[in-house]
This record gives structure tokens, sequence and C-alpha cells, in this order.
């Protein structure tokens, strides 16, 4: 299943879009980016919608303009299992759950809605921005073994938007005003699956310890970079109980 998403775009336009020219042929670039995102959907068994076109070609546009999400460093833990607690303040997310088969699936066809939503799928009807990282809420089940189905994939509104967020087009994209949130944050490289989750937040609680001040039901997993490439960068959230 291809994580069709905010990672796809890294690297991507420059090489995808220059070939067209100041002047070039539109068309022929919407071909060219359309296939290269349906050849990565396809080796994960994913059919890419062809109304995507549109929106893959504007983000590809904007790619280097990305608005970090904000938040202050509490503490860092810089030895070799480096490790970071961070408070984001509160803020509005444009929030999409699924509970498809499989995670991937599910973060596949929420940030779909989202590209469309961000691009032009809104009530002001223009390019909102884009801002890193994309979240992806996630549950453990029970036992602690597997990952629960649903999966909440969140868009920050850029901050000229906080205010009053464009209303979305598709009732499926809820605008949800997130609390303040304190995590421990820890960045992972490579693939961003369910084994390969399960297996970064297991790391991470040997390299905490025994504690009661983070939640062990609930996880963040922050994209931040394209999956083409081997070791891009991720993150997993602790997320820290109420004070």
């Amino acid at each position: 299943m291809a994580r069709v998403t905010l990672e796809d775009l890294d690297g991507l336009g420059e090489e995808a879009a220059a070939g067209g020219g100041e002047d070039g042929d539109e068309e022929e670039e919407r071909g060219r980016l359309f296939a290269h995102w349906e050849a990565v959907a396809s080796t994960h068994r994913v059919s890419l919608p062809r109304d995507m076109a549109g929106p893959i070609v504007q983000m590809t546009r904007h790619n280097q303009a990305r608005e970090p999400v904000p938040y202050v460093t509490l503490s860092q833990k810089c030895e070799e299992a480096a490790y970071e607690e961070r408070r984001y303040p509160a803020g509005k997310w444009a929030c999409v759950t699924k509970g498809e088969p499989m995670y991937e699936q599910s973060i596949s066809m929420s940030f779909m809605k989202l590209m469309r939503y961000i691009c032009k799928e809104n009530s002001v009807g223009c390019y909102l921005g884009m801002t890193v990282p994309v979240l992806n809420e996630i549950h453990l089940t029970k036992e602690g073994t597997e990952l629960e189905r649903e999966v909440i994939t969140a868009y920050y509104l850029p901050g000229e938007f906080q205010q009053n967020p464009p209303v979305p087009v598709d009732p499926e994209i809820h605008i949800t005003e997130r609390a303040p949130l304190r995590v421990i944050t820890r960045v992972f490289y490579g693939m961003t699956t369910e084994e390969t989750i399960l297996r970064e937040i297991s790391l991470f609680w040997e390299l905490l310890g025994s504690t009661d001040t983070v939640l062990r039901e609930t996880y963040i997993v922050a994209a931040y970079e394209n999956p083409s490439i081997p070791q891009r960068r991720n993150e997993i959230w602790f997320i820290c109980r109420a004070e």
C-alpha cells in the first residue's frame, strides 16, 4: 500500500516539474507527475484516482514552501539514545479518521482527502499551504501487539488560517481545535508500516524505562519526508499525561 502522502512530495518537484519549462505543456506535466505517483502507488497495490492529478501538480510546485508546526523544546537527551520533550500549543487541525485493514491504507486515503482540501476544495477556493509534520494518531490493542484499525491523520492549519479556518468541501474532513500537547519524541528512519511502528514503540519504551508519565495506548507518528528516500526521517511521539 502506497503512502500517497506528504512524504511523496519531497524530491519529486525538482525532478518532475522542471521538465515543463516556464511556458511548457501543463498537460504533459500533469501526466508525468501522475504517472510517477501511480507507479509508486502500484508497488503497494493501491489505485490512484485520476482526480488527484491537479492536487499532485499544485503540491509539487509548492514543495519547498512548508511551514513548521510551532513548538517549544522543554528538554533534550543528546546521547546515543537521543530524544526530546516538546510542548505544542493549542491549534486548529484538519483531521480525517479512517479504519482500513492496513495502517498504510488508512493514512493514504486520509492524506489524499487532505491534499484536495489543501489545494482547492475549501471555502476560499485556493491553495492553503503545507505544514509539517503531518500527524498520524494510532492506538494499540489491549494486548499491545497490534495497532487498532482506526487512524486519525491531522494537518495543521497554516498560521494565517488559524483564526478562521477554511471550511472543507469533504464532509469527512473535520476542523478540530486540539488542546496543548506535551510529547516525548524520538527520530527514526525508514519505512512507516505497522511492523516498524510497533518496533519503534517497543525500542522507545526500553530507552525510557518504567514510567507512568506517558500514555501506553495512544501514540503519534509524525511524517516529514519522501518515502523514496531509504532512510527518511520520521518521529514517534509518546504523549505525556495531563499535569
